[in-house]
């Protein structure tokens, strides 16, 4: 059997642009404002002249630390300014680990997700593991699901409430928990509570509330297994996408497969990319798998 790598691209933006990457680094547009930041995958020379990367309004310069660093700002940027992704809104931030407040990237499974919670002949209960500034979330809430959505950062959680809040969306039946994601499936597993769409986005490494350690290689498995417990006898979706490791999409799908290997449904797999808006150039961000309940195509 042939399975084909899907490179998936969320080309549906307005406030967000990669504008050019290579030799190491990748040069965005958010919103009105322009970022120099890390990307050791862009390892092709880079196509704009010098003077569009002098002219960004921030570098972020890493540390030794993995993700440690700081930004040196060229230009006045504000605390925080608002961006938008068709009907969410949300705050983006420079933040001391490079990033911002969103992963562009990501749009596309939000795109999908919508179509399939609003094609859907049921209601539609989705849990939102590692959830961050919620945009996946809200992206499923205005399209019609109740969400659950989880993350071990109280930041975070603030954060996605106050996106909730711009996007006008504080009447949708959203439930915010600040908890260990593997805590907080197993004691849902007790309860008997059931969900039609799981979005699960963990981290490389992390920390829960009460220092909870996660290692993704060894903790997704073990994770996937008790979500296994919360899926609705027909569920409508579920997504996988891993940032930051070295394993490739075949990996990704054959432990989600492993998951839902008695649901009939569609499997497809593959790398989340950015397309350059001068080169044309492909940028891969994370792998990713997910499975629809539609007939295998």
């Amino acid at each position: 059997m042939t399975t084909q790598i899907t490179l998936l691209t969320a080309d549906n933006w307005m406030d967000y642009e990669l504008l050019d990457s290579g030799d190491g680094q990748k040069l965005e547009r958010f919103g009105k404002y322009v970022f120099v930041r890390p990307e050791v995958q862009a390892i092709w020379k880079k196509h704009l002249p010098l003077e569009h990367w002098q002219a960004a309004h921030a570098v972020f310069q890493p540390s030794g630390e993995e993700s440690g660093g700081h930004w040196l700002f060229n230009l006045k940027v504000p605390e925080r300014w608002l961006m938008n992704y068709a009907n969410i809104k949300f705050w983006a931030q420079t933040t001391p680990g490079r990033h911002l407040g969103v992963f562009p990237e990501g749009a596309a499974h939000w795109d999908w997700m919508s179509g399939l919670i609003k094609s859907s002949s049921k209601p539609v209960h989705v849990l939102n593991l590692f959830g961050y500034t919620g945009l996946a979330t809200l992206a499923a809430a205005e399209a019609g699901a109740t969400v659950t959505h989880v993350d071990a950062s109280k930041k975070a959680i603030t954060w996605a409430r106050e996106n909730q809040i711009l996007s006008g969306l504080q009447e949708r039946p959203i439930r915010w928990i600040v908890d260990d994601a593997l805590k907080f499936v197993l004691r849902e597993a007790r309860r008997g509570v059931k969900y039609h769409g799981l979005i699960v986005d963990p981290p490389k490494f992390g920390r829960g509330p009460k220092g909870e350690i996660w290692e993704v290689y060894k903790s997704l498995p073990v994770l996937l297994d008790a979500c296994r417990l919360l899926l609705d006898q027909k569920p409508v979706f579920a997504v996988l996408t891993v940032y930051a490791v070295k394993a490739s999409s075949v990996h990704v799908r054959t432990v989600l497969e492993e998951m839902l290997g008695d649901f009939s449904g569609s499997f497809d797999s593959g790398e989340l990319v950015t397309r350059e808006s001068n080169a044309n150039r492909l940028l891969s961000s994370a792998v990713y798998a997910r499975w629809d309940n539609k007939k295998s195509r």
